[in-house]
């Protein structure tokens, strides 16, 4: 097999890997991406894991929940091998700082450096860029406008998670490990690759503008031109001390073409409304309503495959907020169902990367 998974729940690392290495000894991979749990030490697992794929590119990060085909778990490991078939080239740069610095441009010219190639001039039906970000450093949006000023081609990937202890996460590469920092990984595979983005929401009537911000606490202090909590409470219907039940069902969105790209709403201090990811002052957001997340995600693969008539795997940048309403309403395991026939990794992020960052959305690469 040109492309494999494969998952261990062994809580030491060296043991981890060696499970993982076993499970793959068929597809000889020459890249591997891999997801873990924070129960696993930063340094031991990347070092483990790079040890264990010695002629391999190995790289991944931390997580709040991990997927494999048919498998929602935690506390555990999975990874994607794949072969030279699959994958011609690749070259990973990790970009250190980023709450303080944007170092982008670093990364870009170490990719035209490799390639031989501007990034700008690449073509995007031959390059894919995955970014894997440290969660809690709140750098996300920086990071994709940069990406999007140097380059065309298309970056996506998901916030490295803590499995919800909001205290440190990890990004992995070549056998090591790296906080305040983002790993950028520049693919050309041999195959023809795609995306999916996903997320359960309905547009409502209710506009809100975003009328006074504060982007370096992600706050929205009006909408408007009343407080952010008081205009969110009206347009859901309820109080400013209730407004906060409603962040999971209806957060807002930028609408673009009727399709959302989605900001949720974290909590309510005495001075506006924080976000897990930027409103810019002046955008008019979309109230929005929440739908199902298994009917939607079934749907959004099966046009895919449709369209493509094959998959071989999918990467699945899934967002925490997304897992835990599948907990919420005991649909765990249907989600996991979507993907048991096609192999599939992915993990439950503290934010998801497509275009720009967005929450509460699944992004997922596709590979044909």
């Amino acid at each position: 097999m040109n492309i494999t998974t494969a998952y261990s729940t062994e809580t030491n690392s060296e043991k981890a890997a060696i499970h993982l290495q076993s499970q793959m000894t068929a597809c000889d991979p020459c890249v591997v991406i891999f997801f873990a749990s924070s129960l696993y030490d930063p340094q031991a697992i990347s070092q483990s894991m790079q040890k264990a794929f010695p002629h391999a590119d190995t790289f991944g990060c931390s997580t709040s929940g991990e997927i494999v085909s048919g498998k929602m778990m935690k506390n555990s490991i999975v990874a994607m091998g794949f072969a030279a078939e699959v994958i011609q080239d690749l070259n990973l740069q990790i970009v250190e700082h980023i709450q303080t610095e944007n170092r982008v441009d670093e990364a870009f010219n170490g990719f035209a450096k490799y390639f031989k190639v501007d990034p700008f001039t690449m073509d995007m039906d031959e390059y894919v860029g995955i970014i894997l970000v440290d969660g809690l450093r709140m750098a996300e949006e920086k990071l994709m406008d940069r990406i999007g000023e140097l380059s065309n081609l298309f970056f996506i990937g998901g916030s490295a998670g803590d499995d919800l202890k909001f205290d440190q996460t990890w990004v992995y590469a070549k056998g090591k490990a790296y906080t305040d920092a983002a790993l950028l990984v520049l693919l050309k595979p041999k195959v023809k690759f795609s995306f999916i983005k996903t997320q359960s929401f309905k547009p409502c009537p209710a506009k809100l503008m975003a009328t006074k911000v504060k982007l370096s606490e992600r706050k929205v202090i009006e909408f408007n031109h009343k407080p952010a909590a008081l205009a969110y409470a009206e347009a859901v219907g309820t109080t400013t001390d209730k407004a906060d039940q409603f962040f999971m069902s209806n957060p807002v969105g930028l609408v673009i073409d009727d399709e959302p790209y989605v900001r949720s709403p974290q909590r309510i201090d005495a001075n506006g409304m924080h976000f897990y990811c930027n409103v810019m002052e002046g955008m008019e957001m979309t109230l929005l309503e929440s739908s199902d997340i298994v009917k939607d995600t079934r749907a959004a693969v099966a046009e895919k495959l449709d369209e493509l008539k094959h998959i071989s795997g999918i990467i699945n940048f899934h967002c925490i907020l997304r897992t835990l309403e599948l907990e919420k309403n005991g649909m765990v395991q249907a989600y996991a169902d979507v993907f048991s026939d096609i192999p599939t990794i992915g993990f439950s992020t503290y934010g998801e990367e497509f275009i720009g960052h967005i929450n509460q959305t699944s992004t997922m690469l596709v590979f044909e």
